[in-house]
């Protein structure tokens, strides 16, 4: 297995990168390639200080940088050579099996949109997250900032993908999807969740359970909660302040820790044909070395084809 990484991409890069790919290559199995995409020099200068022996790895030389505060559209365009943009040629010429980066969002979500595109059928590529359960395991959460406007077919899909992405990556054997909606009863909400319950009830696609309300979000009866990107994005950011906050009061709980993006290190743009992985900005070495880890994992679930397969 071939993986890519961004190491120009996030707030701490190229040296947290670096670190956090040095950490990968030793849980990684010895026949798991790393391609750095970034400016050689600066690499070899910072692998020229680390102990590198399990890391096995070839250096792409990308002398442009896609920076975080740029325009998504344009950098990538304007920027052939960049670690973004170099990463994604290599993906959709098959030279690598997956991508990761922490770098610009906007440009991740562009290049894998423009070079890998989206699987046929597939109506809106998605990110999706996970939120710790309070009696263990994850639940997915999608979209969590991808589309923030959404049709009712589009979150009826969000539920096959992410029943997918649940079953085969997180290894819930049948999960449960939930629409996540102000009420319970099927008749609450907007007009886009009500007409989104009346195509997910009763789907043979997945096994949908009905609404649920935010305060019932970190229980364990749903596997999938589905949402447009909107509302997914502000759950994810509240579930990240809460982390912040139990921090700041020094309090040590094993259920709270869960909440850590460390932990969980990159999540996947679902929906393209091969496997993308979007890193937080602020990442940190541990944080890179999960990231890459789960790049391995999704690309050993196959899990584009099993999108391919269950959308045609």
């Amino acid at each position: 297995m071939r993986i890519g990484v961004d190491i120009m991409g996030g707030d701490y890069a190229p040296e947290k990168t670096i670190k956090g790919a040095i950490l990968a290559g030793n849980e990684l199995p010895k026949d798991t390639k790393l391609i750095f995409f970034g400016k050689q020099k600066k690499i070899e200068l910072i692998l020229s200080k680390q102990e590198t022996t399990n890391l096995n790895f070839e250096i792409v030389n990308c002398d442009e940088i896609i920076s975080m505060g740029e325009h998504a559209i344009k950098a990538f365009k304007k920027k052939p050579n960049s670690s973004i943009a170099k990463g994604f040629e290599y993906l959709s010429h098959d030279k690598i099996d997956g991508f990761a980066s922490a770098g610009n969002t906007g440009a991740m979500f562009i290049g894998g949109y423009y070079s890998v595109k989206a699987i046929g059928g597939v109506l809106r590529p998605c990110i999706c997250s996970v939120l710790p359960k309070v009696n263990g395991g994850v639940t997915v959460l999608l979209d969590v900032g991808a589309n923030a406007d959404c049709k009712a077919d589009v979150l009826y899909q969000f539920g096959l993908i992410g029943s997918l992405y649940a079953q085969h990556v997180c290894k819930i054997e049948k999960p449960n999807v939930s629409l996540l909606n102000l009420g319970e009863e099927k008749s609450k909400g907007n007009m886009l969740t009500q007409a989104a319950y009346e195509m997910m009830f009763e789907t043979p696609d997945y096994n949908f359970i009905g609404n649920i309300e935010s305060r019932d979000i970190f229980d364990s009866k749903t596997d999938v909660i589905v949402c447009d990107g909107f509302t997914g994005n502000i759950v994810l950011k509240q579930a990240e302040a809460i982390y912040q906050l139990v921090k700041k009061r020094n309090i040590e709980d094993e259920y709270f820790n869960k909440f850590n993006y460390e932990i969980y290190g990159g999540t996947p743009i679902l929906g393209l044909n091969k496997t993308v992985i979007i890193g937080h900005g602020i990442s940190n070495e541990i944080a890179i070395k999960n990231m890459i880890i789960h790049t391995k994992d999704v690309v050993d679930a196959n899990l584009s084809e099993k999108i391919k397969k269950n959308i045609t």
